[in-house]
């Protein structure tokens, strides 16, 4: 259950975080809005690496771990950056029926509430209707696959020896030197006091909380599970927009945001009784604790 509430306060940041994001890449860009926040999350986490020793194969895992966060980052970016937002989210919802198909070891149950729920988001972001796909269609559905694998990764490597801590900081390394020497020379010089306050919220509730959080809970649930509980992004992007960016609420928004929990709902369930001894169907793989 506490991993479930975790899990599902890192979908509420992530989904809080896309207008901080809109404001901040206007004023310097993509790369340099990614490395700044790399960089303050690097920084923030050095500090906890001071009695921590660096197994030389968790070493291994961190840096892959650091590439495939880093490149669902710049796919996704680029990628809302060249199609609707209609296209963008239901693209990325996709992640809730990868992830399952990459884990395997799951009855057809799951994959009809994970359906659900993508059908959810399909309603949620259907303002304007779908375009004619694009370049931008292609990066974000890379995101969704390097997504899925991302979490399937984190849960199959992370052995129980391996420290969250130490992953997490492994991966804001990576993410930091790829996007400084991508983007250098760094441009802050649009950026006033919000700007700055929206790069520490990016790096220390979007990365260094929500990649802590992420990593810790997906080894102690199913990677299915937890791509559930943060396939609810959308709903929350949604909401926070209406809450505080002036947008509306629609009918078919709210009939999304209701498919999209039911969805989660059931898919947990399912997920449940499939991880649970001596109930029917192939359970799915035993989650690595730590």
């Amino acid at each position: 259950m506490t991993g479930d509430l975790l899990l599902l306060a890192v979908a509420i940041i992530w989904g809080s975080s896309y207008l901080a994001a809109k404001t901040l890449v206007v004023a310097g860009g993509v790369l340099s809005v990614l490395a700044l926040r790399y960089l303050v999350s690097m920084f923030a986490m050095l500090p906890l690496m001071l009695r921590r020793r660096v197994q030389r194969r968790e070493l291994g895992v961190g840096v892959l771990l650091g590439v495939t966060q880093a490149s669902i980052l710049v796919l996704e970016t680029y990628g809302v950056s060249l199609t609707s937002a209609t296209n963008a989210g239901v693209l990325i919802s996709l992640t809730i029926l990868l992830t399952p198909l990459m884990q395997g070891g799951l009855p057809p149950r799951f994959f009809l509430a994970a359906a659900t729920a993508t059908g959810g988001v399909v309603l949620l972001v259907a303002g304007p209707g779908l375009r004619t796909p694009s370049a931008g269609d292609a990066l974000m559905l890379a995101a969704a696959v390097v997504r899925a694998a991302h979490v399937n990764l984190s849960a199959r490597l992370s052995r129980p020896s391996y420290d969250t801590v130490t992953l997490t900081t492994l991966q804001t390394v990576v993410g930091a030197v790829v996007f400084t020497v991508a983007a250098w020379p760094l441009t802050t010089g649009g950026f006033g006091t919000g700007e700055w306050l929206g790069i520490l919220y990016l790096a220390l509730g979007c990365s260094v909380f929500a990649f802590v959080v992420q990593l810790w809970a997906v080894r102690r649930t199913s990677p299915a599970r937890a791509s559930l509980l943060l396939g609810t992004e959308p709903v929350w992007a949604v909401l926070i927009g209406v809450g505080f960016g002036g947008e509306h609420l629609t009918a078919i928004a709210l009939a999304g945001i209701a498919l999209v929990l039911t969805g989660v709902y059931w898919g947990q369930r399912v997920e449940r009784s499939a991880r649970e001894p001596g109930t029917a169907g192939t359970a799915a793989p035993a989650a690595v604790s730590g």
